[in-house]
């Protein structure tokens, strides 16, 4: 089996050194960023030679939200909009549920065609007032229970052209008072505001394939560590309360929330019982340090994460794009 590792790289074209290293490592997947983008033809043939370092038909991710969050942006690929967009259409509910999940579909047609299979949507983090924008527009909605009607048909429209989503941040990153990727946020909410509101949507949503956890401390379940690397969050909350059982990803190691080295900030998510540890900056010394502290998956991580793959072959009737995309861009253009 593979290392239970998902791991960036430097720039758009995959080295014979990276390659080399991949190899050994063997990494689950990868996972692409705005410094390995240029174009459709050069993002296909890294996808290509990713898969060739490892020899198997890895899972190849990337955060492409819209918004804010788009790491394949014009002038090759369309600009999307931000989750939030669609919940401010003046459209009936079921209608802008439909125009969510057409958008997702038409972002997973793009990645799709350059050999991108996991796409890390949809956000079902529940925003509340006063919290950091890192969120922001990139929550569907305020309501917990339109958050999951929202992130339901972001996960389909993806499905629907054989892109498996990812979840996240797994159990709510909403009320976060400061940005994870600079300092650890610290959530003083109690058992009863959590599970009334920011677990929610993810329990709605708990039979997805796959999920990313929250750099985030629950003081009403641990006061020291965040859920990425808490035994009481990921057993009790993520896996007891919301009831989650696919494949659980940490958020990029590399963020300031987590400290210590690396080798330890892989080692303590693991034994808290993530299955992946997800490393994204490229960078090689840090790549070798996680790669050192993290095994082969195996038992239930072995199984979530072949299960978790299987949700690529689920593919609707091909659609005409060209009527697809003219009929979100009609609905988009009654806010402008």
């Amino acid at each position: 089996m593979p290392a239970a590792t998902i791991l960036g790289l430097a720039g758009p074209t995959l080295t014979a050194d990276e390659a080399a290293f991949f190899r050994e490592a063997d990494p689950w997947g990868f996972i692409l960023f705005r410094r390995n983008v240029e174009s459709p033809a050069q993002v296909a043939a890294l996808t290509r030679d990713l898969r060739a370092a490892v020899g198997r038909d890895a899972p190849v991710l990337v955060d492409q939200e819209g918004g804010r969050v788009q790491r394949l942006g014009p002038p090759h690929w369309r600009p999307h909009p931000p989750a939030a967009v669609y919940d401010r259409l003046a459209l009936p509910l079921e209608e802008k549920l439909a125009l969510c999940r057409l958008g997702a579909r038409l972002i997973a047609a793009e990645l799709a065609d350059v050999g991108i299979d996991v796409d890390c949507v949809p956000c079902l983090d529940v925003p509340v007032p006063g919290a950091h924008g890192v969120i922001g527009d990139r929550a569907y909605a305020d309501a917990p229970a339109l958050v999951a009607r929202y992130g339901r048909a972001a996960a389909l429209g993806l499905l629907d052209e054989g892109v498996a989503p990812v979840i996240k941040h797994v159990p709510g990153h909403g009320r976060a008072g400061v940005d994870s990727h600079h300092a650890l946020p610290v959530v003083e909410a109690t058992q009863e505001e959590l599970e009334g509101s920011d677990f929610a949507p993810f329990a709605a949503l708990a039979d997805m394939p796959m999920a990313m956890t929250a750099h985030v401390i629950y003081t009403a379940f641990d006061t020291q560590a965040p859920a990425t690397q808490s035994a009481r969050m990921i057993g009790e909350v993520i896996r007891g309360m919301i009831g989650y059982d696919g494949l659980l990803m940490t958020d990029d190691l590399g963020m300031n929330a987590l400290g210590g080295g690396f080798d330890d900030r892989a080692a303590k998510a693991l034994a808290a019982g993530c299955d992946v540890i997800l490393h994204c900056s490229g960078d090689r010394a840090e790549m070798e340090a996680v790669a050192s502290a993290v095994p082969a998956l195996s038992g239930d991580a072995a199984r979530r994460a072949q299960a978790a793959l299987a949700w690529r072959s689920r593919r609707a009737e091909a659609m005409d794009l060209v009527d697809a995309r003219a009929r979100l861009d009609a609905a988009l253009a009654t806010l402008a």
